[in-house]
C-alpha cells in the first residue's frame, strides 16, 4: 500500500513538472528593473528643479580642469554629468534626441520620463506585467499626440510676431531670460535670413554663425548682415584697417617662400649664396603679390596653414604696400560658410587667382569691441543665405549661456520650417503649428487620457489612468519652482480645462491661471509631440530590460 502511494506521488510530481508548474525565481529580474528605474528617476529629479521660467540654475564644476558652467539647460546639465549606471546614461541620450528633434524641451522630456517611471514602479508593485505597461504606454503616446494636434493653432511663416513669441518662450527659462525681448527677434531674423523661400523645408543652422566676444553686456548682442571675424587685421607692416568697395579673396595657399620636404635641409656656405636665396624669396613673394593686385583684390582672407607659415613679415610688408587688408589664420572649418556668404570661390593656387573668384562688399573694417578688435564685412553684393550673430557679455559664463539660449531659440524657429517625416510620431508634420505653453498641453492631455481610460476595460484602463496623472508633473513642477502652491494651482488649472479653457496655463509671473495665448506664451507643436513620444519610448525600453550583462 505504501509503495503504491509513493509511486502515485512520484507520477504526480513528474506530471506537474512536465506541465511547467515549477517555481521560477524572478527576484533578479525585478531587482535589475528596480535599479534601472531608481537610477533614471534620481537623474530626472536632479534636473527637475531647473524646469520653467523660475527654475533654478546648476553650477557644474569640472574636477579635472576646474572649469565652471552655470546653466539650466537640461541637455547641457546631463551631458556634463559623470553617470555610471547604464539606464541613467540613457537619459542623456534621451535629452540629446529631444535637442536634435526640436531644439527645446530637453528638461521637460527628462522630467516626463521620470514621472512615468514613478507610476510604472507603482503599477509593477501592484502585480502588473511590464509588457502590459509597455503596450499601454504605446497607445497612450499615440492618443496624446492626437490630443496635441487637436489643440494646436496653424502658423504662417510670414507671421513674424508669432515666431518672436515662440522664441521668447524658449528663452524665458534661461539665465538670460531678461534679454528675451532682444535675443528672440535676433533669432527669428537670423533663421529667416538663412531660409530659402524655394525650399522652406531645408534650413541648416550651420548657416547661422554665432561669434562670441567678451566685453559689454548681452544688450550689445547684434545680428550682422555679413561676416564677423574674432580677430584683428594684420598690422605687422602698417597695412590698411578699413577698405571701401572691397574685392575679397579667400585663399587657401601660402604667401611665403616654399620650404624643403621634412627631414631635409639646405646648407649655405657663403654670403653670396645667402644673398641670392633672400633675393629669390623677395622676387617669389613680390610676384605673388603683383598677381593678386592685378585682379583688383584689396582684401585677403588667408586660411590657417599647418605646413608652413601662411604669411611672413616680408609678404605682409609687400601686401601693405599694395594697400591690401589681410586677415590671417582663418579656420579651415569656416571656409565653406565664408565663401557661401561672400558668394565667391576659395582659391587654392596663385595660378588660379582670377577676378571672377572674388567676393564684393561695400565695407570691410576693423572695429574695437570690448577689450579687443574684430573685423566686420558688411554690404556684401549677392550675399548668400547666411547670418552672423555677435554675442556680447561681461564674462564667459554669461556669453556661453547666451549662446546656448540662442541655439534653443534658433531651433524653435527652425522647427516650423522643417517638414519632418517622423515614424516615431506616427504622423506627418506637413503644416506648422503653435500650442499654448505654461503647462496647458500637459494638463489637457492628462484630462483627455483620463476620460479615455474610463472607456477602456481591465488592466489597460488602470494603466492609462495612472500614466495620465503622471503628465501633471509638468504644471506641478512649474508651480513648485515658481514658489506657488502646486496643489491649489494644478487643481484650479484642471478646473479651467474642464470648463473648456484648453489654452489656460500657469502664469508664473502673476501667480495665477491665465490664457497663455493672450499672454504670448506659445511653443511649437513639435516640442510637445516629440517630448511625449520620446519619453514614453524611453520608459518602454527601461521596462523591457530584465537583466544587465557585462562583457569585456
Amino acid at each position: 500500500m505504501a509503495a503504491a502511494t509513493a509511486a502515485a506521488a512520484a507520477a504526480s510530481a513528474s506530471s506537474s513538472a512536465r506541465k511547467g508548474e515549477t517555481y521560477t525565481d524572478t527576484k533578479r529580474r525585478d531587482d535589475v528593473r528596480m535599479a534601472n528605474i531608481l537610477a533614471a528617476r534620481a537623474v530626472a529629479d536632479a534636473v527637475r528643479t531647473s524646469l520653467g521660467p523660475r527654475g533654478m540654475d546648476k553650477m557644474i564644476a569640472s574636477a579635472s580642469s576646474g572649469d565652471v558652467v552655470i546653466t539650466n539647460d537640461g541637455a547641457t546639465i546631463l551631458q556634463r554629468m559623470s553617470l555610471l549606471q547604464p539606464a541613467a546614461r540613457m537619459l542623456v541620450d534621451l535629452s540629446r534626441s529631444q535637442d536634435s528633434a526640436a531644439g527645446d524641451g530637453t528638461t521637460s522630456v527628462v522630467v516626463l520620463a521620470g514621472s512615468l517611471l514613478r507610476r510604472s514602479l507603482s503599477l509593477l508593485s501592484s502585480g502588473l506585467h511590464p509588457t502590459s505597461l509597455s503596450d499601454a504606454l504605446h497607445r497612450l503616446s499615440l492618443r496624446a499626440v492626437d490630443a496635441l494636434h487637436a489643440m494646436s493653432i496653424p502658423l504662417d511663416l510670414s507671421d513674424r510676431g508669432s515666431l518672436v513669441k515662440s522664441a521668447a518662450t524658449a528663452l524665458s527659462s534661461k539665465v538670460v531670460s531678461q534679454y528675451s525681448s532682444l535675443l528672440a527677434p535676433i533669432a527669428v531674423d537670423a533663421v529667416l535670413a538663412a531660409l530659402d523661400p524655394a525650399h522652406p523645408d531645408l534650413v541648416d543652422l550651420r548657416d547661422v554663425r554665432v561669434v562670441k566676444k567678451l566685453g559689454g553686456t548681452v544688450d550689445d548682442t547684434e545680428l550682422v548682415r555679413g561676416l564677423v571675424f574674432d580677430k584683428k587685421a594684420s598690422h605687422a607692416a602698417g597695412g590698411p584697417t578699413r577698405v571701401e568697395n572691397a574685392k575679397i579673396a579667400v585663399v587657401q595657399f601660402q604667401i611665403s617662400p616654399p620650404k624643403t620636404d621634412i627631414e631635409q635641409s639646405v646648407v649655405v656656405s657663403d654670403y653670396a649664396q645667402m644673398d641670392r636665396i633672400l633675393r629669390e624669396e623677395r622676387n617669389y613673394i613680390l610676384g605673388m603679390v603683383k598677381k593678386i593686385k592685378a585682379t583688383g583684390c584689396n582684401v585677403l582672407l588667408i586660411q590657417k596653414s599647418i605646413l608652413r607659415d601662411a604669411v611672413t613679415d616680408l609678404s605682409l610688408h609687400y601686401l601693405a604696400k599694395a594697400k591690401i587688408l589681410v586677415v590671417k589664420d582663418v579656420e579651415r572649418d569656416d571656409i565653406e560658410f565664408i565663401t557661401k556668404t561672400l558668394n565667391c570661390l576659395p582659391i587654392a593656387n596663385i595660378e588660379h587667382f582670377r577676378e571672377d573668384k572674388l567676393g564684393h562688399a561695400d565695407l570691410v573694417e576693423e572695429v574695437p569691441v570690448g577689450d579687443g578688435r574684430i573685423v566686420k564685412i558688411t554690404g556684401i553684393k549677392d550675399m548668400g543665405r547666411t547670418a552672423t550673430v555677435l554675442v556680447r557679455g561681461s564674462n564667459l559664463l554669461v556669453i556661453d549661456e547666451a549662446e546656448r539660449s540662442l541655439h534653443d531659440a534658433l531651433c524653435v524657429v527652425r522647427s516650423y520650417t522643417f517638414r519632418l517625416v517622423c515614424l516615431v510620431l506616427r504622423c506627418l508634420v506637413k503644416k506648422r503649428f503653435l500650442i499654448a505653453g505654461g503647462g496647458a498641453p500637459e494638463i489637457e492631455m492628462s484630462m483627455q487620457l483620463a476620460a479615455w481610460a474610463k472607456e477602456l476595460q481591465g488592466a489597460e484602463s488602470y494603466c492609462i489612468k495612472e500614466f495620465a496623472e503622471a503628465l501633471e508633473v509638468i504644471p506641478y513642477t512649474l508651480a513648485e519652482n515658481a514658489g506657488l502652491n502646486p496643489i491649489a494651482i494644478v487643481t484650479e488649472l484642471r478646473n479651467q480645462h474642464a470648463k473648456g479653457e484648453i489654452n489656460a496655463g500657469i502664469n508664473v509671473r502673476k501667480g495665477q491661471i491665465t490664457n497663455m495665448l493672450e499672454e504670448n506664451v506659445v511653443q511649437p507643436l513639435l516640442v510637445s509631440t516629440s517630448a511625449i513620444t520620446l519619453a514614453t519610448e524611453f520608459v518602454r525600453m527601461i521596462l523591457k530590460i530584465d537583466d544587465i550583462v557585462t562583457v569585456r
